[in-house]
């Protein structure tokens, strides 16, 4: 057993080594390149004052490292015809001169948007610069190992770690068959933009998780924030139920003259199970219940529909209503989830499309309450229907957005869609169990 360990050994690191070859040279490939209009890093960002931080970061990068490029190519150039190599018998003339500069420095350009590429291509115009008969006794040219260099970085920041390998590998490589007497130094000089370029991606990915870890904590944290407040709410109208059953219970045994003593035996323990019910109720809440205190007010329900869509409109919102069955008879929970996700649909309106046109649709059946709303693009406030109105602060939310709302039609086992319109708006629509005990 301890044999057959050892030899796969060996053949597993052939295959890393290969398969990073492999991809180095020709099926990998980089990450996406940064947008170009991304943002100045926060110690530049003084360049706004002398007009050249107002351009795009990405924009302003690329354009400094072509301009560099045709610098450097220039240089290589003018160091390619110089009089000693230019008088010799094999001069290929100044084109060819000037073509084997643009080879190797032109990748100094290409690196950012195509950083494998711009690898390959200067690890083959080195190549075919050491393998040509002019010029002679020139290995490397300064322009081009530095555009190697910076390739080498780039590689290592953009590509994976087996990629990498397979760049380094080639890169060490093609230093020690190119020129044996200068392969040490030039080997000290790669090692410098892996080292560099290797902890640059480790930072980088750091950064990445933990921003996704941040933001899986807050979207953690918002849903139970909102079933807190969701139970808080529910309580209410739970405890409301439960007080009923207790005043009929107790209230039964008047109603009635003459009751089986077992009978009101029973009446008595429903109303103190009830009452029971109600006391571990208030510890629960006390539980769930913030440090500022839990709301007081009367939970709403559709019946408050109509104060609802006039707050909206005087917040500047063109609000048009369509209701259709008996939307006045839910219980008590169903009404207030409903509520509150048309509160927070109108109040995402009011903060991403303000001005805009907005169809409110509720409509009941026997067993699903329906809601929609449905917004257009952002509007203008000027237009006819909006004179001499001015956009008022949006509405107060019943949570944590779409979070929220999604939580409260699941706690009622209904669904809820939140999706852009071809229109340029938006639209949230849900269904509700009238009778929730039947879905769960």
């Amino acid at each position: 057993m301890a044999g057959d360990e050892s030899e796969g050994e060996p053949n597993l690191l052939r295959t890393v080594l290969r398969n990073g070859i492999v991809a180095a040279a020709l099926t990998g490939r980089a990450e996406p390149a940064p947008p170009l209009d991304r943002p100045w890093p926060a110690g530049l960002r003084w360049t706004r004052f002398l007009g050249i931080g107002r351009l795009p970061f990405g924009l302003v990068t690329n354009l400094f490292w072509l301009v560099l490029t045709v610098l450097i190519t220039a240089g290589t150039s003018s160091m390619l015809r110089e009089p000693v190599r230019a008088d010799a018998a094999n001069y290929p003339g100044d084109g060819t001169a000037l073509l084997f500069a643009f080879l190797v420095t032109a990748p100094l350009a290409l690196r950012d948007r195509h950083p494998l590429a711009a690898w390959r291509t200067s690890f083959a115009a080195l190549a075919v610069l050491s393998i040509s008969a002019w010029p002679v006794g020139i290995e490397y040219t300064e322009g081009g190992a530095f555009a190697a260099l910076m390739c080498v970085y780039t590689v290592t920041v953009r590509c994976s770690r087996d990629i990498t390998l397979g760049v380094a590998l080639l890169s060490f490589a093609g230093v020690w068959v190119k020129d044996p007497d200068s392969a040490p130094g030039a080997s000290v000089l790669l090692l410098l933009p892996l080292a560099v370029g290797y902890a640059v991606r480790v930072r980088r990915t750091s950064r990445r998780e933990l921003a996704e870890q941040e933001r899986r904590h807050q979207d953690a944290e918002a849903v139970l924030t909102e079933r807190q407040r969701i139970a808080r709410e529910m309580h209410d109208v739970v405890a409301h139920h439960m007080s009923m059953i207790a005043i009929q219970a107790e209230a039964a045994p008047y109603k009635v003259g003459s009751l089986p003593e077992e009978t009101r035996r029973d009446l008595t323990e429903i109303r103190a199970t009830a009452l029971d019910a109600l006391t571990e109720m208030r510890r629960i809440l006390g539980v769930l219940r913030s440090e500022d205190g839990a709301e007081t007010a009367p939970q709403p329900s559709l019946d408050r529909l109509d104060e609802l869509i006039a707050n909206a409109r005087g917040a500047g919102l063109h609000v048009e209503t369509f209701l259709d069955g008996d939307i006045d008879g839910l219980p008590p929970g169903v009404g207030l989830t409903a509520f509150r996700i048309l509160q927070e649909a109108l109040s995402n309106v009011m903060r991403h499309a303000p001005g805009s046109r907005v169809n409110v649709e509720v409509s009941r059946d026997e067993a699903i309450v329906w809601l929609g709303v449905v917004n257009g693009p952002p509007g203008t406030l000027d237009g006819p229907r909006r004179a001499g109105r001015a956009p008022g602060a949006p509405l107060p939310g019943g949570g944590h957005g779409l979070v929220g709302m999604r939580e409260r039609a699941a706690a009622l086992g209904g669904e809820l869609t939140a999706r852009p319109t071809p229109e340029g708006g938006f639209a949230v629509t849900a269904n509700l169990p009238v009778d929730a005990r039947e879905r769960t």
